[in-house]
């Protein structure tokens, strides 16, 4: 059931009907070609929830169902392969691809863009963004007045990653950080951690902001001590050293390329982990790193977050914003706090 006043969505008709969000746009998009195969029994049903609910389809979504390339625009405001970063996009791109075909779309992506010793924007002299019907944006960041000028224009997008209003709300999916550090906290509180630490920026982009806040909301919910150790220009020794100036037993790490570091930089010490000190990570490295140790945290659902951003893309809402859970991960590196 739907709430009162509340405008029928593509996944409210999917899931009345049975059917995924691709199905319903399929059959909404009447299409019918030779790589589209949806049962005739599928299709009367999904028509018979329509017909009963009422639905029609945003003006926005239906222009852009109409248009006839069928290609969607990928942008990344970091380069994706073969770069350093390419394991970190790999997923969100798989997820892409794989709705995108399944939509019978081709997927566009823009390389163009960038300036000699510039990031990358969307909009300069040659910007070809509106050969797309559509655009997913990736980026760990991304530009603010780009997101603004693409909501002026009406240029249809998604960004993968929550992003504040940029004059407007922004349409968008992401991973719903604060509850999976709340998650992390509770647990670490329960084997008797009360001196935690948020290792990370834990500001400036959404992402690293939304870890923090759920680290020092859960931090007050449970009644333990949260610092903050920032990375910047600091070595793997110095933050240890912190650590246990502190006190800290749990640490936090936003970035988990910096948790295998500490790992390692602790075994040399002597410092045991996680018999001195648990180290928790928050998500999937960004930079390269030799994963080999079985770190405690949480995953970060990047091929769901992927597909999801095409299937709200080509949905029935103006300003779609979904957030997605995070998958625990058990790990070997939080074990109870000694005493």
């Amino acid at each position: 059931m739907t709430s009162p006043g509340r405008r029928l969505t593509q996944q409210d008709i999917a899931r009345m009907a049975g059917v995924s969000q691709t199905t319903v746009s399929l059959v909404l998009n009447n299409r019918t070609d030779a790589e589209v195969r949806i049962a005739p029994e599928t299709r009367e049903r999904v028509m018979r929830v329509i017909r009963e609910t009422g639905y029609v389809a945003d003006p926005v979504a239906r222009r852009l169902a109409e248009r006839r390339n069928r290609i969607l625009g990928v942008f990344t405001y970091e380069a994706v392969f073969p770069t350093a970063s390419a394991d970190f996009y790999h997923p969100f791109l798989l997820g892409i691809e794989e709705c995108a075909e399944e939509m019978g779309c081709d997927l566009l992506l823009f390389t163009s863009a960038g300036a000699a010793g510039e990031r990358r924007r969307i909009f300069n002299e040659d910007s070809r963004v509106r050969l797309a019907d559509a655009c997913v944006l990736l980026g760990r960041t991304v530009d603010r007045d780009d997101l603004t000028r693409l909501l002026t224009e009406r240029i249809p997008f998604i960004s993968i990653g929550r992003r504040d209003d940029a004059g407007a709300p922004v349409p968008y999916v992401g991973a719903d950080y604060p509850p999976a550090v709340r998650a992390l906290v509770d647990r670490a509180a329960a084997l008797g951690h009360r001196r935690l630490a948020y290792v990370g920026a834990g500001a400036g982009a959404e992402s690293p902001a939304d870890r923090m806040r759920g680290f020092r909301e859960a931090v007050a919910a449970v009644g333990a001590e949260g610092a903050h150790v920032r990375v910047t220009g600091r070595t793997p020794d110095d933050l240890l050293r912190e650590l246990s100036a502190a006190r800290v037993t749990a640490a936090f790490v936003e970035e988990p390329a910096d948790a295998v570091a500490i790992v390692h930089a602790a075994a040399e010490r002597g410092v045991s982990i996680p018999g001195d000190l648990s180290i928790l990570a928050l998500g999937a490295p960004t930079r390269p790193v030799h994963v080999d140790v079985d770190l405690t945290g949480f995953r970060i659902p990047r091929q769901e977050m992927g597909r999801r951003a095409v299937e709200l893309l080509m949905g029935g809402e103006a300003t779609p914003q979904e957030l997605l859970p995070c998958e625990l991960v058990e790990g070997s590196t939080l074990a109870p706090a000694r005493s």
